[in-house]
Formats: C-alpha cells, sequence, structure tokens
C-alpha cells in the first residue's frame, strides 16, 4: 500500500479554467495594489479614471469619456459632475459648436494626475527591478496581450 504523504505527486498541466482564475486573480491584486498609488484618497477610482482622460484628450466631450470608460453618458455625467464640483475639471462651450461641452482638467486635477501616475508608475519601476531579464521581456510580451483584452 503506498503511503498518501509519500507518493509522488502527479503533474498535470492545469485545465483552462484553473489557469484563467489564477490569471484573473493576480491581475486583480495587481490592479488593486496600484489602486492605492494615488495623490488623493477622496477622489474614487471611477473620478480618477475620467479625470485621467479629461487630461491626456482634453478637452474632451463627456460622451467620449463615458466611451472610453464604456459606461453610459448619465453614469459618467455624475462623475463629471463631482469633478468639476471638487474644482477638478472645468466645462466649457465648444468654439466649433455651441451646443458641445467640453471638459478640461484645472491645474489641480492634472496634478493629481501627475502624481497619481508618478507614484504607480514608481511602484511598479520598483518591482521591475526584482526581476530578471528574461522575465521584463515576458511581461512585456503580456502587455501587448492584455491590452488586446482590454479592448475586445
Amino acid at each position: 500500500m503506498t503511503d498518501t504523504l509519500t507518493a509522488p505527486a502527479r503533474s498535470r498541466r492545469p485545465t483552462l479554467a484553473e489557469q484563467s482564475t489564477e490569471f484573473r486573480l493576480a491581475v486583480m491584486r495587481v490592479a488593486r495594489r496600484l489602486r492605492q498609488e494615488r495623490a488623493d484618497t477622496d477622489i474614487s477610482a471611477t473620478q480618477l479614471a475620467a479625470l485621467g482622460w479629461i487630461t491626456t484628450e482634453g478637452p474632451i466631450t463627456l460622451g467620449r469619456i463615458a466611451e472610453l470608460e464604456r459606461v453610459t453618458p448619465p453614469s459618467m455625467n455624475r462623475t463629471v459632475n463631482w469633478l468639476v464640483g471638487a474644482g477638478y475639471a472645468t466645462r466649457e462651450a465648444s468654439p466649433d459648436d455651441g451646443r458641445k461641452v467640453l471638459l478640461r482638467a484645472t491645474p489641480e486635477g492634472a496634478a493629481i494626475i501627475r502624481e497619481t501616475r508618478r507614484r504607480r508608475d514608481a511602484w511598479i519601476a520598483k518591482r521591475y527591478t526584482a526581476l530578471t531579464p528574461d522575465e521584463r521581456e515576458t511581461l512585456a510580451k503580456a502587455t501587448t496581450i492584455l491590452r488586446r483584452l482590454a479592448d475586445q
């Protein structure tokens, strides 16, 4: 009779479901940790994402931000209202079409985005230095794949 404690473990390839679960958990842990690296803890992740688009792509319409974030315009309107009320963004009429409203980051809003990005980049860079060149190359390839997954 074979002792189950000393029997060699059978190696098997994880199933697609198991791989998907492990991948999801790993991505969520990294994302959760990165979300902690931000300049203003009073701003929500959704508000920060919208402010990021406004800062990077602005002036920009509310509809375009909603499209980029894959949410409804009414939902994004609540987010943008908070950003405007907090002094992180402004609304202005489009010079091309007076019916269209454009959003622009205020200097305070842009500073929050710059500092948050700096902190997040520093967090990642610190961890990258502990990786081997092969591991960094693997992550570079994975980045392309992750972008493709996110855009589907």
